[in-house]
């Protein structure tokens, strides 16, 4: 059993005003955050991308086996096959697969079975959550990947907000095409699929509220 390593935590130690000032800060920023759909095709630095995805390797993970992998697709003959492929998942959802309940909800929002941003937006990150790993000739599951890739993906969403970036988080189902079309291991399972860009000079999202604070959180 390989004996653990420790190195001192840096940690500097903050004041209580400058801990107030950015608590507030960070709320406002990620408050402003929204779901986009309509996105300009504007060219967005690829190290902005990789620091974004940099960021959201820094997550904590179930026995730090760091299950995530984060393909960036730019390619615009790879961007509309996985368009295709996505719209065709989403006409059966949207027409035999949603209940009357989800598309009743779903309905605010102003959604369909077209996504035109998955060509449009100039990146597309899809994240797959590994859920085995091969050392020395035996297989190991990798333990909470579920939980730890959600974890990382909020850190990506956060950072790329951060940026000035628009995202949207796209989930058709079934995602196994996308397996198929970037060629990854059974082990690599579709997580998420997140179009990334500038919004579109007239991009417009629906008109929702956040739930307050005193709905979201007890103390006891």
């Amino acid at each position: 059993m390989q004996q653990p390593k420790f190195i001192p935590l840096n940690a500097p130690e903050l004041g209580p005003e400058e801990q107030a000032k950015r608590a507030s800060d960070f709320f406002e920023l990620m408050n402003r955050r929204r779901t986009v759909r309509e996105y300009s095709p504007r060219e967005v630095p690829l190290e902005l991308i990789e620091k974004a995805v940099a960021t959201a390797g820094t997550a904590p993970s179930g026995a730090n086996m760091q299950p995530w992998r984060f393909v960036v697709v730019r390619d615009a003959e790879v961007k509309r096959k996985i368009r295709e492929a996505a719209e065709k998942e989403e006409r059966e959802s949207y027409s035999s697969r949603m209940s009357e309940k989800w598309l009743r909800r779903l309905a605010p929002l102003g959604t369909d079975e077209h996504k035109p941003f998955l060509e449009i937006a100039p990146y597309l990150i899809i994240v797959f959550r590994i859920t085995s790993v091969e050392e020395n000739g035996e297989t190991e599951p990798t333990y909470y990947s579920q939980e730890s890739v959600g974890i990382a993906v909020g850190l990506l969403l956060a950072a790329l907000h951060n940026m000035g970036l628009a995202t949207l988080t796209h989930t058709p189902s079934p995602m196994k095409f996308l397996q198929e079309i970037l060629g990854r291991p059974r082990n690599e399972v579709p997580f998420v699929l997140i179009p990334v860009g500038y919004p579109a000079e007239d991009a417009r999202v629906p008109d929702i509220k956040r739930k307050p604070l005193e709905e979201i959180m007890q103390v006891i």
